[in-house]
């Protein structure tokens, strides 16, 4: 299942990477460079693999139920996810996600809790839903004792 979602950001990488490589044959070098970085960036938002495993969004409720950790639901390619994860760092791990692509749950989820919208991220701690909180404020929900 994870080939088909790689489909996109390989896209990008094999384009950008056309792309750059016919503008250093055109004698474009700097500019090259950056259209690569861009792409590469775009291939990392649309990257499962930059965050951590996803669950189902039962499972992920389960898991939450038993050891107090939040639950991120987020899709591939919204910054605002991206964000999150990044500035998580490795605390993220700690959390459970679940891709609201992936799971039909997890997406009603999300608009029940956004009036209609699929608004990610969206956390739920102690089952109460968070429309894109701060960072700060989940790694907080993280760190906290159970």
């Amino acid at each position: 299942m994870t080939r088909g979602r790689l489909l996109l950001p390989s896209l990008l990488v094999l384009g950008g990477a056309a792309l750059a490589t016919g503008m250093v044959l055109d004698g474009s070098p700097g500019p090259a460079v950056v259209v690569l970085l861009v792409f590469l960036v775009l291939a990392g938002m649309h990257s499962p693999l930059v965050f951590p495993r996803s669950v189902g969004a039962a499972e992920a409720r389960r898991r939450s139920a038993l050891d107090g950790r939040p639950v991120v639901l987020w899709r591939p390619g919204c910054p605002y996810c991206l964000r999150l994860r990044l500035r998580l760092g490795r605390d993220a791990r700690r959390a459970h996600w679940v891709d609201i692509w992936r799971d039909p749950v997890g997406a009603a989820m999300v608009r029940e809790a956004a009036d209609g919208d699929e608004t990610v991220p969206t956390v739920l701690v102690d089952g109460r839903p968070h429309v894109n909180p701060d960072p700060a404020w989940v790694r907080r929900q993280i760190s906290r004792p159970s």
